[in-house]
């Protein structure tokens, strides 16, 4: 049986599992009616969110389907419908995760009641759905795509994975919308929500007075589970393509081509049998609970590397180089932790300068974020000249080949990755509703835990990614060097490099603030709708009346697809006005200066975000006065601040990287010889 049949059957039983998850989660307890009505309300605002957003997408995919038919002749019809899948796929394995999340929410708040554990396993086979969902469609259609490539057209094995790239950019353009929008929607209802409720009228965070409450935790479903799972749909099946997409055009052989496919195969395996060991010990662990289940995976995907290399290779080095993606996951998951955990000085230090004011919090979570990128800069050089030399020393002879290699065992484990993450957004809205329905103390306080560990979990999730798409696309540059033609060199000398580095260093910051723009117009219509209905529906705030929840989920609904088309475009047209204008070699130094910029300022913008967040939260546990101390409205300013930086702009600029990088790949063949300056 060859590789990609098995990576299909392997694929079919990740599917499969989310599956039987879904049945699993659906059947505990959803709780009372009052919990049932609220997560009905937050369901109805997903549901609703999600499918006008969906419609705009499908109306740019199939203008982009459209323009690669006709664009590339040969290949146009390839190219065009992996696009189309891979957007669907990308689309679908969000909407999938959405879905379960928004139902997994509320029996997550009623399993509080039996205990913290039991609250813990249905939140985290909650987001399991998610991401054994994204897992399996990605190495599905990367797997039947390349089957079908060989067979259709009798295309040479070298060839095909060049045809794969339109379903890496259709996942690529997806998650950038998905991450765009989700974010403008989930943090212009969590700032407009902040600023009335808990600055303006004092109330909590999850209070059913907040006309913005529904919005806020509708937020958190489109955002972290749509988006997230769309966009590490998009980096798997990126990665795994870049990989093949590099063996095909420097190393031409069978096995270097499918040897992504057995890393997928074996990780998803050891995924599976790792999510078993989430589970709660007498410590109280939560985060410990987490990590066993990843740290299994880890060590189970590493035995499992091994023989299969030994099977396909036949290379202790290509080996070597995969355990090197293993290690890098281990220490990002830990760096990431340190800066943004309660139980650390960073999160420490930014709760303290709370005590003298906005100003100072804004201060050091400033200097905090900027702080942040060191260690991950460090370990991604370290990997890179790691790996670089094992793939030198292999028999395959090729250092790219290692860093690509070292990527793929990366993003390997996603599926368990996603669970983690996706259990954060499930816990909050738990929190929610548990206090929003009046549930006792001691039900609370359990979802507070959960939630408290799920904001740490987010961040990490968010570095993870984070750190692979800066591994992607270094060997989706190369793959794009190759494409250009093989004797370009990109010398710092050469004025066109020098123009494509400026404006590539320059998009990540213009796509970051017109990110941030969208979050505050959006936010100040959530406000001035908030302070109306507070003044105008009389008795909100004695529990008279109920304020119009609906009102506020469309404010942010139609600003998140309004504003998401801007960046959507940026990305597109960039890598293919500066290729026609000025050549690959422009076009190779925008490339290099998107890579740069854009992973420091994701890592500055996501970690220093969730250390804001996470100071609030300290201070709420009683620290430096608790809540409604100064120290606390200050820090609800920090994380206010923070909170586009984390959840919007940050995280989506992974899809600005991959989608600039897969459009310059796939127009390389056109701009090689053709371009407007010489």
């Amino acid at each position: 049986m060859s590789i990609p049949v098995i990576a299909l059957i392997v694929a079919g039983v990740s599917l499969l599992y989310a599956v039987i998850l879904s049945y699993i989660v659906l059947a505990y307890d959803a709780g009372n009616d009052k919990m049932r009505q609220i997560a009905g309300f937050i369901q109805d605002g997903a549901k609703a969110y999600l499918g006008r957003q969906s419609t705009t997408i499908a109306v740019v995919a199939i203008v982009v389907f459209l323009v690669l038919i006709f664009a590339f002749d040969a290949n146009g019809f390839a190219l065009g419908a992996g696009f189309l899948v891979g957007a669907f796929f990308s689309g679908l394995a969000g909407y999938i995760g959405m879905s379960i999340s928004v139902r997994a929410n509320v029996r997550t708040a009623q399993a509080a009641h039996t205990s913290l554990a039991h609250a813990l396993k249905v939140a985290f086979q909650g987001g399991a759905v998610t991401g054994f969902s994204v897992v399996g469609l990605a190495l599905l259609g990367v797997s039947a795509f390349y089957l079908i490539f060989q067979k259709v057209g009798n295309t040479p094995l070298v060839d095909v994975p060049n045809l794969l790239i339109g379903f890496g950019f259709g996942a690529s353009l997806v998650s950038l919308f998905a991450r765009v929008g989700g974010g403008i929607f989930t943090k212009a209802a969590d700032v407009g929500a902040d600023i009335v409720g808990k600055v303006e009228k004092d109330i909590p965070e999850d209070d059913p007075r907040n006309p913005a409450f529904i919005a806020d935790n509708v937020g958190d479903n489109v955002g972290d589970c749509a988006g997230m799972g769309a966009d590490l749909f998009e980096t798997y099946a990126v990665t795994l393509i870049s990989g093949m997409i590099l063996a095909a055009t420097v190393i031409e052989t069978q096995e270097s081509i499918e040897y992504p496919l057995v890393l997928g195969i074996v990780a998803i395996i050891a995924s599976i049998i790792g999510s078993f060991f989430v589970r709660l010990g007498e410590s109280k662990n939560i985060m410990g609970a987490l990590y066993k289940g990843l740290l299994v995976t880890g060590v189970l995907s590493g035995i499992g590397f091994y023989f299969v290399t030994r099977y396909t290779l036949n290379d202790n080095y290509i080996f070597a180089a995969a355990i090197v993606g293993l290690l890098v996951t281990l220490a990002i998951t830990v760096i990431t932790e340190y800066y943004t955990s309660t139980e650390y000085k960073p999160v420490k230090d930014i709760a303290r300068a709370s005590e003298t004011g906005a100003g100072t919090n804004v201060i050091t979570g400033l200097a905090v974020g900027l702080q942040s990128t060191l260690m991950p800069v460090l370990v991604i050089v370290a990997a890179i000249l790691v790996a670089y030399y094992l793939g030198e020393k292999s028999t395959l002879a090729n250092g790219i080949y290692g860093i690509a290699v070292s990527a793929i065992a990366m993003l390997s484990t996603t599926g368990m990755v996603i669970a983690i993450d996706s259990y954060g957004p499930i816990t909050d809205n738990a929190g929610g509703i548990a206090e929003t329905s009046g549930l006792k103390k001691e039900v609370r306080e359990s979802t507070d835990a959960l939630d408290a560990v799920g904001n740490t979990t987010k961040a990490v999730t968010k570095g993870y990614a984070i750190a692979s798409a800066a591994l992607a696309a270094i060997v989706l540059f190369q793959a794009f060097t190759h494409e250009s033609g093989a004797e370009l060199v990109f010398d710092i000398n050469n004025h066109f490099v020098i123009i494509g580095l400026f404006i590539g260093g320059m998009l990540p910051f213009l796509f970051s603030a017109s990110a941030m723009s969208s979050v505050g117009k959006a936010a100040h219509a959530v406000v001035k709708e908030v302070r109306r209905q507070f003044k105008e529906i009389k008795g909100i705030m004695e529990y008279k009346a109920q304020p119009d929840y609906g009102k506020c989920v469309d404010i942010v609904t139609k600003a998140a697809l309004k504003e998401m088309i801007f960046p959507g475009l940026l990305a597109v047209l960039s890598p293919l006005i500066i290729g026609l204008l000025f050549g690959p070699l422009a076009l190779g130094g925008l490339l290099a200066g998107v890579i740069v910029s854009g992973f420091l300022l994701a890592l500055q913008m996501s970690t220093g975000g969730a250390a804001w967040d996470n100071a609030k939260k300290y201070i709420e546990s009683g620290e430096f006065g608790g809540k409604g101390s100064d120290a606390h409205k200050a820090a609800v300013v920090g994380d206010t601040v923070g909170d586009p930086f984390k959840d919007t702009a940050g995280p989506a600029l992974n899809a600005l990287i991959k989608v600039i990088n897969t459009v310059a790949l796939i127009i390389a063949p056109i701009i090689a010889g053709t371009h407007l300056f010489s």
